[in-house]
């Protein structure tokens, strides 16, 4: 396959002037997104890929090189490259980074306590670059380690990508790999910004400490492997005997 027909697959003249793997890096990550793959999946060979796309084994391997570098594939000594999936065990790692002080890294358990679908307020509007004719989803949630309450968290969520996510009874502990496998949004990216707040009596009466007490406000977006702003959150984090850690690879 050319670079010219690379370029009209991908929807634009933008990638023409990309080294040929980054394009052939673009186009199967486009198909993950189009899920001709399945989180979980194993990719064809190099051998197949190179021959579907009319290009060298050699580019192929830089492409798929360049997806491991972001985590959209991972790649199994021996076995073969498969699209990243957002297990329980991921979310721990990587996005879950607060511990009880003097513990190891453990997956929460989380409370729902409430779900609507409501008009963003000018914060979420400018976190999720919408606008204030558009609705989001917001979810509230406690989060409980070692049977107590770590951590409340407000979630929005663009209502015209999470359909019908506010009627859903079976929300799990786990939201990224839910909206991988029920909406088709893998998280590619998250950034957190991190400040020191006193709680709020509402915040108090959650998290069942006194008001005043010292805690981590958390803002964090999230954007899917095809560039969308998919997630705005908001936690509230105890730090009597917790904290937050984070491994930059």
């Amino acid at each position: 396959m050319s670079s010219s027909q690379f370029d009209h697959k991908l929807g634009g003249p933008s990638l023409a002037f990309q080294p040929l793997y980054q394009q052939v890096g673009e186009y199967i990550k486009q198909l993950i997104v189009e899920r001709r793959w399945q989180p979980g999946e194993m990719l064809p060979s190099e051998f197949k890929l190179a021959d579907e796309f009319n290009v060298s084994q050699g580019t192929v391997r830089k492409a798929l090189t360049l997806l491991t570098d972001t985590k959209i594939v991972t790649r199994r000594q021996g076995v073969g490259t498969f699209v990243s999936e957002h297990t329980a065990q991921d979310a721990l790692f990587r996005f879950f980074p607060l511990q009880a002080d003097g513990k190891g890294a453990d997956l929460p358990k989380a409370e729902l306590l409430s779900k609507e679908r409501v008009t963003p307020s000018t914060v979420v509007q400018k976190a999720l670059s919408l606008s204030a004719k558009d609705k989001v989803i917001k979810l509230v949630r406690r989060r409980i380690l070692d049977n107590e309450f770590c951590m409340l968290e407000t979630v929005y969520l663009p209502a015209k990508l999470f359909t019908g996510i506010n009627t859903r009874e079976d929300i799990p502990h786990t939201l990224y790999h839910f909206y991988q496998t029920d909406y088709n949004q893998t998280v590619f990216k998250t950034r957190d910004s991190i400040k020191a707040i006193l709680a709020s009596e509402s915040d108090a009466d959650a998290l069942h400490v006194e008001k005043g007490t010292p805690l981590l406000l958390v803002t964090r977006v999230t954007e899917s492997i095809d560039g969308k702003l998919i997630e705005y959150r908001e936690s509230k984090c105890r730090t009597d005997h917790y904290h937050y850690q984070v491994e930059l690879d």
